[in-house]
């Protein structure tokens, strides 16, 4: 029997319902509406499987069928508003059951002009909706993981009763961020809920080719302080009991849990994919047996929440819902085309100041560390962490020494020996709107194991949200040679990180510099990816410069000459900007008078400073230590033959490292970087054109 109301109207059916089972307890209530979300889910799935073969603006769909159960239940365990999600693609009965509209969901299935959910940049299903706290999803498989680290450890810093939920498939378990996040969120006790959606298919890839010992919970029990639940996700009793522990244990702050929950993959992986290549007929049947939403309509009957009448009327006012929503949806404009290019940074902007420099210099090294203290004096939300970095050691450099002692252990903190663990937890610290990142990566060199969280991630959240959300993280990283560090301790990757949308580039080249961009850094709402030359660290004869102020600022995109000169233009940035420096120097007793330009950054790049150096001298020469092939001196070098040309007088010439990696021996490694004498001779040969 149902419960048996007097009936308003369809649009009313379910809150009667609920209404009336108000007198009985309340997981009645979140039953009820966990059908709702399930229904809405499936239904959506048919629409939008339709929508697909029509042709209707989207060509790509990744089907819920079978998942409906956990990603309902999950939504609706957590406070919209207060909680933070990172679901992953398959998680739309998650991003309904938290609070997301149909509507919305279908105008991002259908690449429409919305504010949420990424306004057409992203594919459908990933997710990003501000007020509901869903920073924006990609397609990388786990990179979520260590995202929401991140913001459980923001939580736990801010003392916030937040629990952070982040979901993945069985699939993501193989990536090495997921089992950083479990090493992580273990050894600081985060408030987070971990739930992989099981359903033994990577794509095609089954699960005993996929996971040792065919469920990743049997890993995940020996990381202490981490609840473990192995569910069946199609089981509703079974499913609301473990997300209940998990996000009370969360909401305590007593640590992280992970719920592995067994569900059937019904449909295919997405449009593009065909299941019967690799399922069996058996295989299929089995899974469809499974289906979540029967077994849960036979649950409520039973347990006499509605009655058989009842069901049939809210299944036809729900589908009624989703088509209502998804014409709504239609009708929604494209992006218009000449916003293509829009978001990739967020606008900021620096006036510079200087005062008067006073007092004895210091080197780079020193500024950097002064930097450091005074915008953590000044802003309660800068937290510096990284390899090394806190306590008596302060980085394998010192840069960060003190910091810990003077601000506390919460402010600068140790990372396990993990770039993604680090980049991945910078992103996700950023997203509160309070703290503000600084990360510090041992050596430039270390960085690639982090590169998808860089690269894919932290570089076009801002872009990839259609504004909605925005990184401003900065991360530090000693780089380049002339230390005799190896291939290993050598690396300049200014040209790689240059050609990445989004990413600002910073290479100073003295402490006056290094600590004015530095606190700009730290300032700016974009992500920041900060170079510091080793060899630049202690240098004083060229680099060491009286201390500017606290309040001193430097913007971006402003090169510097730092020496005038008529005869020829040089270029260069970190080491080679001393080296072109001290060369002229020598050239000008030859009467070979040379203008030495400091870029400073690489993005933004100041090229007007160039060009009017250019229209002077008629002659550039450009010196960098990285590899000269495809190195950032031939996008300048590129630039001037476009927009100088009829000024030159000569070929635009570079000198930049040999084409093979740094050698350990200083012999060699004289030999592959350029070195001062190299330049000179660069200068002269062109000056002789």
């Amino acid at each position: 029997m149902g419960i048996h109301c007097v009936k308003k109207s369809r649009d009313t059916l379910l809150e009667d319902l609920i209404q009336c089972a108000s007198s009985l307890p309340q997981d009645r209530t979140q039953a009820l509406r966990t059908l709702e979300t399930m229904w809405l889910t499936r239904f959506m799935d048919d629409k939008m499987a339709k929508l697909v073969r029509q042709n209707k603006g989207a060509t790509f769909h990744l089907a819920v069928t079978g998942h409906e159960m956990i990603g309902s239940v999950a939504g609706l365990s957590l406070i919209p508003g207060t909680d933070w999600a990172f679901p992953y693609y398959r998680d739309r009965a998650f991003a309904l059951g938290l609070g997301c509209s149909p509507q919305d969901l279908f105008a991002s299935f259908l690449a429409r002009e919305i504010p949420n959910h990424s306004g057409g940049r992203m594919m459908p299903e990933h997710f990003s909706q501000r007020n509901l706290r869903i920073p924006c999803q990609s397609s990388c498989v786990g990179s979520q993981f260590l995202q929401a680290v991140g913001m459980a450890k923001s939580a736990q810093l801010r003392k916030a009763q937040e629990v952070v939920y982040v979901s993945g498939g069985d699939g993501s378990t193989s990536q090495g961020d997921f089992h950083e996040t479990l090493n992580f969120a273990c050894l600081h006790m985060l408030p987070l809920v971990i739930v992989i959606q099981d359903n033994g298919w990577a794509i095609s890839v089954p699960v005993e080719d996929q996971t040792a010992g065919k469920t990743i919970a049997k890993m995940a029990r020996g990381y202490e302080g981490l609840s473990v639940f192995e569910i069946d996700g199609c089981d509703y009793e079974q499913t609301t009991h473990a997300m209940a522990q998990a996000v009370a244990k969360a909401r305590q702050g007593i640590g992280p849990s992970l719920i592995v929950a067994k569900v059937p993959r019904i449909a295919a992986h997405s449009s593009s994919d065909d299941p019967k290549k690799y399922k069996t007929e058996e295989k299929i049947l089995a899974e469809c047996a499974q289906d979540p939403l029967p077994l849960f309509e036979k649950y409520l009957l039973q347990k006499g929440i509605l009655s058989a009448q009842e069901l049939e009327e809210l299944k036809k006012q729900w589908q009624a819902q989703v088509e209502e929503a998804s014409q709504a949806a239609d009708l929604l404009p494209f992006p218009n085309k000449e916003t293509a290019t829009d978001n990739v940074f967020q606008a900021h902007e620096v006036i510079e100041t200087s005062s008067p420099a006073e007092g004895e210099s210091i080197v780079l090294m020193d500024a950097l560390n002064h930097a450091l203290v005074e915008e953590m004096a000044r802003d309660p939300g800068v937290v510096v962490f990284g390899e090394d970095v806190a306590h008596g050691k302060g980085g394998v450099f010192g840069i960060t020494r003190t910091l810990t002692a003077q601000f506390g252990e919460n402010r600068c903190f140790n990372t396990p020996l993990a770039e993604s663990t680090i980049i991945g937890l910078a992103i996700g610290l950023s997203f509160d709107g309070f703290h503000k990142p600084v990360a510090e990566i041992q050596f430039a060199d270390y960085s690639w194991t982090g590169m998808n969280q860089l690269f894919n991630e932290l570089s076009s959240m801002y872009y990839r949200s259609n504004g909605q959300w925005n990184c401003p993280v900065v991360i530090r990283m000693p780089y380049g040679g002339y230390i005799q560090g190896g291939p290993y301790h050598s690396q300049s990757i200014e040209a790689f990180l240059a050609h990445c949308p989004g990413l600002k580039v910073v290479i100073p080249s003295n402490a006056a510099d290094a600590k004015r961009l530095l606190k700009t850094a730290i300032r700016d709402p974009n992500p920041v990816i900060f170079l510091e030359h080793k060899a630049l660290y202690r240098q004083r004869l060229f680099c060491a410069r009286p201390e500017t102020a606290a309040d001193d600022l430097l913007p971006f995109g402003k090169g510097q000459i730092v020496r005038e000169g008529t005869d020829i233009t040089f270029v260069g940035w970190g080491m080679t900007v001393l080296m072109g420096a001290e060369a002229a120097d020598i050239l000008a007793k030859e009467g070979l008078s040379v203008e030495v330009i400091d870029l400073r950054t690489i993005v933004p790049v100041d090229f007007d400073i160039i060009l009017k150096s250019i229209r002077k001298t008629g002659k550039l020469l450009i010196a960098h230590e990285a590899a000269r092939n495809c190195g950032f001196g031939a996008e300048l070098a590129a630039r001037a033959a476009e927009e100088a040309f009829h000024y030159l007088d000569a070929p635009v010439h570079r000198i930049g490292g040999k084409d093979c990696p740094v050698p350990y021996c200083k012999d060699l490694e004289d030999a592959v970087l350029p070195q001062k004498k190299d330049i000179e001779n660069g200068l002269r040969k062109l000056g002789a054109i």
